[in-house]
């Protein structure tokens, strides 16, 4: 049996036709929807079969709802060969028990039923289930209550009958390819939701990770850093080995000029080219022989002075092959140039001479007058801090050399560094100073974490000449007493 029926004379030819004034009324409902249902009815209603991103085809269910049987037989043998699930209902009643319980995307619906007609099942089908697509199946006589349907239900499209089958399935394909749109458009939303979640959640994954990177990074440069200046310290230790005079200056000439440099406001870079040029000044000398090494600059012959003051172009020299020790050897060949341009090798005066070679003459120069390598006698601290002060506009640049008296009248110990005694040792503490022996020797650099041996060690160790060794460790800062 077949559900396809010859018109008869006055009913229109084509499904959905509507008279002008019902046509004015539906237009907007649906818009320009007619050029898109006039394509979708050249399409194979099972194209619209289409598959899930799994592979399996999307199926869609229809609800045919009427009170004849004949009818909802022949629209579930059409529809089901159509590849469609087909429900059936015989009342607007019972297909709205069916809405309730299961997914539907289309219904079908004849506009002539007992007790609920199609107008008000179709705008109850509206009101509770918005998503459902609503098809009207009515007769010629049926045009007002179509208009009504349209108005009231909002139906997609309307089917005169008795319909044509070929003309009933594009219009059901062309309705449900909407449906499909909006699935593939509420998957796609899905997925996107889904899919920046993910993002978001490697984005943080990936600050994480650089984050630790960063700070695994950072923590090997300061390692790097610590080494490469405890490397310094240990190569410039070669010249205190010679004993003399010379154990420790470059060690406390360092100390003075970082600190002037830091009283001077210098950046950190510069601050640490001051320290490696200090601990490296007198590098040059390495070839001096002992008896030179030990004489006093004022008790040098003239073949001796020429030696000596080759010095600072030899220590460049010897560090020239380094590139980021660069900045350091011109500090170390210019660190004997005097403020009144009578120093050398280059004879460079006032502000042509680099500020931090301004810092390491004053603070060499201050060592040098104690140890008794520069005058013919040693110098007390005292009367060294006064040549230095005199020399300021002459052999000293002045700024330098006021920085230079706040350093060397200020506090000998900061908040934050106590002097502790060796048998206090203890695994874990920082030490804050260069631990240096009673013969100049460098035994620790600042910043070292005591081991427990090294503190084991430091408990049972005693000075060459039985003097206390000097151990200043690093204290955490008081904290503030909470309001």
């Amino acid at each position: 049996m077949t559900a396809t029926a010859t018109p008869q004379p006055g009913q229109p030819q084509t499904a959905g036709a509507l008279p002008a004034s019902a046509a004015s009324m539906a237009a907007p409902m649906h818009g320009t929807a007619d050029d898109m249902f006039a394509f979708a009815e050249s399409l194979d209603p099972h194209a619209l079969q289409q598959p899930h991103a799994d592979g399996e085809a999307e199926r869609f269910s229809v609800l045919c709802v009427d009170d004849e049987l004949n009818i909802q037989n022949a629209l579930r043998r059409l529809l089901r060969r159509a590849g469609y699930d087909v429900l059936s209902a015989s009342g607007g009643g019972e297909g709205l028990e069916l809405l309730a319980r299961q997914s539907v995307d289309l219904v079908i619906s004849d506009m002539r039923m007992p007790q609920m007609d199609g107008v008000e099942f179709l705008g109850e089908v509206r009101a509770r289930h918005p998503s459902v697509l609503r098809i009207l199946l009515t007769g010629y006589a049926d045009i007002g209550s179509t208009v009504g349907a349209i108005n009231h239900g909002q139906i997609l499209r309307y089917v005169a009958k008795p319909w044509n089958d070929d003309d009933l399935l594009a219009m059901v394909a062309s309705s449900l390819e909407l449906k499909r749109l909006e699935r593939e458009r509420d998957r796609l939303e899905k997925l996107t939701q889904r899919q920046n979640a993910e993002l978001k959640d490697l984005n943080e994954g990936l600050e994480q990770k650089v984050a630790e990177r960063t700070t695994e990074v950072t923590g090997a440069n300061q390692k790097l850093r610590q080494n490469f200046i405890t490397s310094i310290k240990v190569f410039s230790n070669l010249i205190d080995l010679r004993g003399g005079e010379l154990s420790g200056h470059s060690r406390r000439v360092g100390e003075v000029a970082v600190k002037i440099a830091m009283t001077l406001g210098l950046p950190p870079q510069d601050q640490q080219d001051v320290l490696l040029a200090s601990l490296l000044h007198d590098i040059g000398k390495i070839g001096f022989s002992d008896e030179l090494l030990a004489k006093s600059v004022a008790k040098m012959n003239i073949t001796e002075v020429k030696q000596h003051r080759n010095h600072a172009e030899a220590g460049q020299k010897a560090l020239m092959a380094l590139d980021n020790m660069a900045g350091v050897a011109r500090i170390i060949r210019s660190h004997h140039e005097l403020w009144d341009g009578t120093g050398y090798p280059d004879g460079l005066s006032g502000e042509a001479i680099p500020v931090n070679a301004r810092i390491i003459s004053v603070a060499n120069d201050f060592d040098a007058l104690q140890i008794g390598t520069l005058a013919a006698v040693k110098l007390k601290r005292d009367q060294a801090v006064q040549l230095i002060v005199k020399g300021a506009g002459k052999r000293y640049c002045p700024k330098v050399v006021m920085a230079f008296e706040r350093v060397v009248f200020g506090a000998e110990a900061n908040d934050n560094e106590k002097m502790i005694a060796p048998q206090e040792a203890r695994a874990g503490m920082v030490i804050a100073r260069d631990l240096i022996n009673s013969e100049g020797l460098l035994m620790l650099t600042a910043g070292h974490v005591l081991t427990e041996h090294f503190a084991e060690r430091l408990k049972t160790y005693q000075n060459p000449d039985e003097s206390t060794l000097n151990v200043w460790i690093r204290i955490d800062p008081p904290k503030e007493a909470s309001t």
